[in-house]
C-alpha cells in the first residue's frame, strides 16, 4: 500500500513538474511570438542607410559622421544580443562626436528585440556563417566610403558585439587597424589568435563580476595575447557586472565612463596617433 501511494505521489510530482515546463515554454514562445508581431523589427527606425552584400541582400546600418572634412579613422560597431537599437545609435554618435565615422551594422537583418526570450532566440537561431558574412559587408562598406582612411579602421562591440569584433579580427586582420571587445566571448587557445599578429592592438574591456565572461577566462585570454606579442590593453573593472557600460551611464561619473575615457584614449593613440 505504502508503494502504491508512494508511486501515485511521484507521478503526480513528475506530471506537475511536466506541466511547469509546459507552461514556460508556452510562455517563452508566445512572448517571441508577441515581440515578433508587435514590439519587434524597429530597426529601420533607428537606421539610416541600407546596402546589399555580395549576393544581393539588403542589409542595415547606422553611420554617423564627424563635423569637417575626410578622410577621418572609422569605428566599426557592433550590438549586443538584442540588436541594433537606440542605445547603439547613441554611443555611434558619441564615438562620431569626437572624430570618426561609425557604421553601427545590423547582425540580424532587421530584427530586434528588448525582451530577453527574443534576444536569446535571435542570437540562437541565427547562423554564425550569415553573421559573419554581414559583417564581413560591414566592414567592407565602411572602408569603401569616400570620406573613409581604409587604413585607419577598428572594430569594436559589445557583449554578442565584443565576440564578433574579436572574430572580425580574426577573420580580417590585414583590414583592422584594431580591435576592441567589451565583455565579449573571448578565445584563449594562442593559435587561433595567431591571425591578430597581423593587426594593430587589442583592447578589451571586462567586469569582474561577470557571469557570462568569467574573469579567469579574460587572464588567459590576456596571456595567450602576451604569447604572440600582440599589443594589448586587457582591463577588468572592479565591482561591476556583465554590460556595465549602457548609453545611459558611458558619460556618467564611474567605472562605465571609465571604460569609455580608455577606449578613446586607446582609439586615439592607435587611429589618430596620439593620446
Amino acid at each position: 500500500m505504502r508503494n502504491s501511494r508512494a508511486f501515485v505521489w511521484l507521478k503526480r510530482i513528475l506530471l506537475g513538474l511536466l506541466a511547469l515546463l509546459l507552461l514556460i515554454v508556452l510562455l517563452f514562445a508566445g512572448t517571441i511570438l508577441i515581440d515578433n508581431l508587435f514590439l519587434g523589427n524597429t530597426v529601420t527606425e533607428v537606421t539610416n542607410v541600407t546596402y546589399q552584400d555580395s549576393q544581393g541582400n539588403t542589409l542595415y546600418g547606422y553611420l554617423a559622421r564627424p563635423e569637417g572634412e575626410g578622410p577621418f579613422p572609422a569605428v566599426l560597431l557592433i550590438h549586443e544580443w538584442w540588436g541594433l537599437n537606440e542605445g547603439i545609435v547613441t554611443l555611434a554618435d558619441a564615438l562620431a562626436a569626437n572624430g570618426y565615422v561609425v557604421f553601427a551594422a545590423d547582425a540580424y537583418r532587421g530584427n530586434n528585440t528588448a525582451l530577453f526570450p527574443r534576444a536569446l532566440w535571435l542570437r540562437i537561431t541565427t547562423p554564425t556563417e550569415q553573421i559573419q558574412a554581414d559583417m564581413d559587408a560591414a566592414l567592407d562598406y565602411l572602408r569603401a566610403l569616400p570620406d573613409v582612411d581604409a587604413a585607419r579602421v577598428a572594430s569594436m562591440g559589445f557583449c554578442f558585439g565584443g565576440g564578433q569584433s574579436l572574430q572580425l579580427g580574426l577573420r580580417q586582420s590585414e583590414k583592422l587597424a584594431v580591435t576592441i571587445i567589451y565583455y565579449g566571448a573571448v578565445v584563449t587557445d594562442p593559435n587561433l589568435l595567431r591571425p591578430l599578429t597581423d593587426a594593430a592592438p587589442v583592447l578589451g574591456v571586462f567586469a569582474e563580476d561577470d557571469n557570462t565572461i568569467f574573469p579567469e577566462e579574460v587572464l588567459e585570454f590576456e596571456a595567450a595575447l602576451n604569447s604572440l606579442a600582440i599589443p594589448n590593453e586587457i582591463t577588468i573593472y572592479e565591482g561591476v557586472g556583465h554590460a556595465f557600460v549602457t548609453e545611459d551611464n558611458y558619460d556618467e561619473p564611474g567605472p562605465a565612463m571609465e571604460a569609455w575615457q580608455q577606449t578613446l584614449r586607446f582609439l586615439a593613440a592607435n587611429l589618430k596617433g596620439g593620446g
